[in-house]
């Protein structure tokens, strides 16, 4: 009983502060004329969008650092060394959204970071973050815990580590096309991690991470009330960056990379979409799907966002549901 309070307590508060925020933050966006410029592929579709404030990744991004830090303060959570990876990790990729939408919206257009820039930085932060994984003692395993499975790969473990955080940043920036898409499967996604992070009690700080995932999915459904259609805030590279990092993040801390592709099905079918457009259009010059991510092919074909959005949320829940029942239960 103890446990569902704490888990109802910090998505509660996240809820509560994320939808103040974003009551005071929206309107002073606006007046900042911090709006988002719609790409030219999609400029006749999403019209109406053009000049929708972006950057709201901080309605949900300051009150679960705040709420995090204030349970610290209140010693209802302890500063482990596990909690401090996902912080520095949830908050470097933050840095690094922030910077690309700011740049974007002082250019008035859609040009922030390089991609260079960008990827460089995702690594820089991804090599800080496998320094400090291994410092903690952890061993370079592949680990697979339901089937009893361990593989030691080494050096090469740190590639991985790479691989799965630049992977599910990028994933969850290209999946935010549609109102409410990314906020609400990112709901699903770390709440599937705040159950699954309370049952790895042989992490050190387990449940002080599983608290910080409540905590942001509560924060995200804040965000919610202003991001579902018609969205009055987008989250931005600020947003998604740092919710697509920490949820690779999640899954190396508590050794379910390879769950994380049940996990996150649509954010890796989305990323999937575009690899294999890009890969078809090089050999035969022409598209496989009428435009990637896969969402925009939907709405090409006429489907309505709102029954997009609901299409792949569905999917997401199910997928998440599998995880859980595969990851905890078995």
């Amino acid at each position: 009983m103890l446990v569902l309070t704490k888990v109802v307590l910090a998505m509660m508060i996240g809820f509560i502060i994320a939808t103040l925020l974003a009551i005071i933050l929206i309107p002073f966006l606006k007046k900042e004329k911090a709006g988002q410029s719609i790409s030219v592929y999609l400029r006749k579709a999403h019209k109406e969008k053009e000049g929708t404030p972006t950057m709201g990744g901080l309605i949900f991004i300051i009150p679960t650092i705040l709420i995090t830090i204030l349970f610290l303060i209140m010693h209802k959570i302890e500063f482990s060394y596990t909690l401090l990876i996902i912080l520095f990790t949830f908050i470097s990729y933050a840095f690094i959204g922030f910077l690309d939408d700011y740049l974007i919206i002082k250019r008035h257009n859609n040009k922030g970071l390089t991609k260079m820039q960008k990827l460089g930085m995702q690594i820089i932060v991804a090599i800080i973050f496998f320094y400090l994984f291994m410092k903690g003692g952890n061993e370079p395993l592949l680990w697979i815990h339901s089937l009893n499975f361990k593989l030691d790969i080494g050096f090469f473990y740190g590639l991985f580590i790479l691989f799965v955080l630049v992977a599910s940043s990028n994933a969850v920036n290209l999946t935010d096309g549609l109102d409410g898409l990314a906020g609400g499967l990112s709901v699903i996604v770390f709440l599937t991690f705040g159950i699954i992070s309370w049952n790895t009690g042989w992490l050190a700080g387990y449940e002080d991470i599983a608290i910080f995932a409540f905590t942001l999915t509560g924060a995200l459904l804040g965000f919610l009330l202003f991001n579902t259609n018609p969205a009055k805030v987008f989250m931005g590279d600020t947003g998604s960056l740092a919710l697509g990092a920490t949820i690779g993040a999640f899954a190396i801390l508590t050794r379910h990379e390879v769950l994380l592709v049940l996990i996150g099905l649509v954010f890796v079918i989305e990323t999937l979409s575009c690899i294999i457009q890009i890969i078809y259009y090089k050999l035969t010059k022409k598209r496989l799907f009428p435009m990637t991510p896969i969402h925009h092919s939907f709405e090409k074909k006429g489907m309505p966002e709102s029954d997009i959005v609901k299409l792949f949320w569905t999917i997401g829940l199910i997928s998440a549901m599998l995880a859980l029942i595969y990851g905890v239960w078995l």
